[in-house]
């Protein structure tokens, strides 16, 4: 059981590391092409959006295949597709090139936590979801950092693909050589899991996943450009920075994989609160070299926990199709990340990016104020219940 979770949680890190990686290069891709820098930020934007808008058909066309066969392919996607991004084709098939892998990421994911936890006791699952997921944490802290490093040290963006291909090429032969077969032996039915989207608390509650990640994503997209412009950091700085974000990352996803098994709501809504306020603490920290450091510290404790939160927030809003309740989940929450990515990209162009907090804070109240809209709706339906 810890075996297939470890090993989804090693493709998870190909995985973000292809959909993150990009965050430390694009000052360097949007020179590169002489575009402008929101324009770059769509590599990014649409590898989210093709995740939001494909991702619950594709999980639901790939649910009843072998998962260990359905984590192969997703992966293989990704390293012929990071090998031709190596190539630095022109940027407008660098962009589709960079979409086709996100139809599979969402597949990716629901089917190794799914494969996680089909053996799991329901103590034990979210777990081994933490352990899975993990793999974002661990990204943000190790392969993220180290190709943006790699693109800085060599002055060639090109080589952030290089640590993502490599990086995907593992993880698959991992999948090949140690996952057993893992059949599909009772499949739900389509009808039985699209029934999850006439729940008013289930829609509302990827209103809150959504506004989630739009948040976490207004400044975490223009990370770099953020650290470069209003810090004044080289690109050295800039990945140990990464670095440590990443680092606080992981220590905030146990302690918050940890606090989940007490209560996902009130554990959601505690990440989401910091993750807000810390906005403000971002704008005002100028170039204190401390007070910056530290402030990276907190953002990370508060932001990569909330990938976590957000999917068992969403799963526990519809118990009776978790896959495709989960894979929903990622679908939204890539749908805040496109719509925080080019919102903030908006801003940028318009006011500069040191005005980047301000929509990480308006999609923060906007989330905690749908999570209140949900405990509403409820409690609505528990009196209906008693009734």
């Amino acid at each position: 059981m810890k075996k297939i979770a470890y090993i989804g949680s090693l493709g998870l890190i190909g995985i973000i590391t292809t959909e993150f990686g990009v965050i430390g290069i694009l000052p360097q891709v949007a020179a590169s092409y002489h575009i402008t820098i929101d324009k770059a930020g769509l590599l990014l934007s649409a590898f989210a959006m093709v995740i939001a808008l494909a991702g619950p058909v594709m999980t639901l066309a790939f649910s009843g295949y072998n998962r260990k066969t359905v984590m192969a392919v997703s992966l293989s996607l990704f390293v012929v597709t990071g090998v031709v991004s190596f190539l630095s084709p022109p940027f407008w098939l660098l962009l589709v090139v960079r979409m086709l892998p996100a139809f599979l990421q969402p597949v990716y994911i629901s089917t190794a936590i799914a494969a996680a936890t089909a053996a799991a006791d329901k103590k034990a699952e979210h777990r081994m979801m933490a352990i899975v997921l993990g793999g974002i944490g661990i990204a943000t802290i190790t392969t993220v950092p180290f190709a943006t490093y790699i693109a800085g040290i060599t002055s060639r963006w090109q080589a952030s693909f290089v640590v993502q291909t490599a990086v995907s090429i593992l993880a698959l032969l991992a999948v090949l050589l140690l996952l057993p077969s893992m059949p599909v032996k009772q499949r739900i039915a389509f009808g039985s899991q699209l029934r999850i989207l006439r729940k008013p608390v289930f829609l509302v509650s990827a209103g809150v996943v959504c506004a989630m990640n739009a948040a976490m994503f207004t400044t975490y997209s223009y990370f770099a450009d953020y650290l470069g412009q209003v810090y004044g950091m080289d690109a050295r700085m800039i990945s140990s920075m990464l670095l440590l974000f990443g680092v606080a990352g992981v220590i905030g996803n146990v302690v918050a994989g940890k606090a989940l098994g007490k209560s996902i709501t009130g554990t959601t809504a505690i990440w989401l609160v910091g993750l807000t306020v810390i906005s403000g603490g971002i704008y005002y920290a100028g170039q204190l070299p401390l007070l910056t450091v530290i402030l990276i510290t907190v953002w990370g404790v508060l932001h990569t926990p909330c990938f976590l939160t957000g999917q068992a927030y969403m799963i526990a809003a519809a118990p009776e199709a978790p896959e495709f309740a989960n894979s929903l989940s990622i679908s939204f929450g890539n749908l805040g990340i496109s719509v925080g990515t080019a919102v903030s990209g908006w801003v940028i162009a318009q006011y500069g990016v040191q005005q980047a907090p301000w929509s990480m804070l308006a999609f923060g109240v906007v989330a905690l104020l749908l999570m209140g809209l949900k405990s509403r709706l409820e409690k609505n339906v528990c009196t209906v219940a008693r009734v």
